[in-house]
């Protein structure tokens, strides 16, 4: 049980959205910024697009969990805290260079794209084909799913390893948010429980393919 209405809930978005209106376009327009990047990546453009993931985050975090979600649901304060942390260990991956693109392939790649693709244009598209006004609907790059959905396909499409840490938050809320999409009435918001199944997926096939890789290393030798 939620200690709060749909009808709340949708209200909160409303005010959200009308209150940091035009910036809605703008990240909009930036997320579409961000596929270009990474499909021509070097190292001062994947530092932009971690750096821009850290400033969703945080803005998130702040803006929306602690600023407006936290009206109706008091343990927002904690979400908002978890999503300005996940928006620091970005930003420190971005400076120190932790984080590369453009080498990633077959599985990780698909399900990359497919997410990244997914957030910022099916997600918008499925809400308005269930008559929702844009300004009701959670923005992209502002509110939590959508950051989420995109997080995880950046960092899919990463070619050096991925700091375990930088997942806890949005698999955390992956989990708690989708859980919830059903009575919340937001059924763009289920693919969020695949994300989680997705990196196991993703993680045992490279666990896979890198141990048939050693073996066949040990054989050679």
């Amino acid at each position: 049980m939620l200690p709060f209405t749909h009808q709340q809930f949708s209200l909160v978005f409303s005010l959200y959205n009308a209150a940091i209106w035009p910036l809605q376009p703008v990240v909009h327009v930036a997320g579409v910024a961000m596929l270009f990047l990474l499909l021509r990546p070097s190292s001062r453009r994947d530092a932009t697009n971690v750096l821009l993931l850290a400033a969703m985050w945080i803005w998130t975090g702040l803006v929306y969990q602690i600023g407006f979600f936290s009206a109706i649901n008091p343990v927002a304060l904690a979400f908002g805290a978890a999503f300005v942390i996940e928006g620091i260990l970005l930003c420190q991956a971005a400076l120190q260079g932790r984080l590369a693109f453009g080498a990633s392939s077959g599985l990780r790649r698909a399900m990359g794209w497919g997410l990244l693709i997914y957030s910022l244009l099916v997600y918008p598209l499925l809400g308005m084909a269930m008559d929702e006004h844009y300004l009701d609907l959670p923005a992209f790059g502002l509110t939590p799913c959508p950051v989420t959905m995109t997080t995880v396909g950046v960092l899919l499409l990463a070619s050096s390893p991925v700091p375990h840490r930088l997942y806890i938050v949005p698999i955390a809320w992956a989990m708690l948010a989708g859980s919830a999409a059903g009575l919340l009435r937001m059924p763009q918001d289920w693919a969020l429980l695949l994300m989680p199944i997705a990196l196991a997926i993703v993680a045992g096939q490279e666990h896979f393919m890198n141990r048939r890789a050693r073996d066949r290393h040990a054989i050679v030798s």
